[in-house]
């Protein structure tokens, strides 16, 4: 993602600011306990895929983390056209809602509800070319629901996913695939995961230790009204070596290849690409919206 240096319009305490203000303070309990959640959308071509259902996950994903919704979806949406209005178009935005706790309860570790507070942040982003990116198994496992917040879409999730990255980079990859404490394969530290294997398309199945993504079920919807047969199942990282092609989906970058995992290279495949055409035509049809 871009970092500090794009276009950034933030909106808080009802009102709009330019750049990255400074919201959280060294008291403020997401500083110190991590009690913040997100979401993400894109917009790109005058298109905002799913906005109404990313900004329905961050209301679900605050309740999970013991925080309170105080901003319904609808509102989040219609402050995301008000605030898309104020960019011209020419570069792709990220669009970000957030809450967080600023006090805690029982002895300050819990988040304390109605305390949380609410941003909306909007950054241009560049669409990254679907160039493809290579992947290796991580030693880091994701946690389960009995350990971690998994359900929600929190930040104290991400620093796993982070030293995850770190750790296949210095291995020259790109990336690194999950596993769940079983051993079976559940995304890559960033995104959802795919395989295609003698024209059936393989997904690990949802087993609450990692975020059945907004942008996965799209494309699992539209490949199984396409007649393409999709399996969510418990699939292994030899299940992936054994594959005829691989990609990921996600909100920043969509649908794209994975060109190398481990130390078998792969071409973007047939059943990729009809993935990739499938979610372009369903955002052209239904994501434009009016800002």
């Amino acid at each position: 993602m871009a970092g500090n240096d794009t276009r950034t319009l933030t909106f808080f305490d009802g009102q709009w600011a330019e750049g990255n203000p400074g919201l959280i303070g060294p008291r403020s309990h997401a500083m110190w306990l991590g009690s913040t959640v997100f979401d993400g959308a894109r917009w790109f071509d005058g298109l905002a895929p799913d906005l109404e259902l990313h900004c329905q996950r961050i209301n679900r994903s605050a309740v999970a983390l013991g925080l309170e919704a105080t901003v319904p979806a609808e509102e989040i949406v219609r402050l995301t056209k008000e605030g898309l209005g104020r960019f011209d178009g020419k570069t792709a935005v990220y669009i970000r809602p957030m809450y967080w706790a600023e006090d805690g309860g029982y002895m300050g570790v819990p988040a304390e509800p109605t305390s949380t507070r609410f941003c909306l942040c909007l950054y241009e982003s560049p669409m990254i070319s679907p160039a493809g990116f290579s992947l290796s198994v991580s030693p880091f496992r994701r946690p389960t629901p009995e350990t971690m917040p998994t359900l929600a879409k929190a930040g104290c999730l991400y620093p796993n996913s982070g030293r995850a990255i770190l750790e296949a980079r210095s291995r020259g990859f790109d990336n690194a695939l999950m596993r769940d404490m079983l051993g079976n394969v559940v995304e890559t530290a960033t995104s959802n995961v795919f395989y295609a294997k003698d024209g059936v398309v393989y997904t690990p199945a949802p087993n609450g230790c990692f975020l059945n993504g907004i942008t996965r079920q799209r494309v699992i919807a539209l490949l199984r009204a396409d007649g393409v047969e999709v399996r969510e199942m418990n699939v292994t990282a030899n299940d992936f070596l054994a594959a005829d092609e691989i990609f990921s989906t996600g909100n920043h970058s969509k649908v794209v290849p994975v060109t190398k995992f481990e130390d078998h290279s792969f071409q973007p495949g047939p059943l990729y690409h009809r993935s990739r055409e499938l979610y372009w035509a369903f955002a052209k049809e239904f994501g434009r919206i009016d800002v």
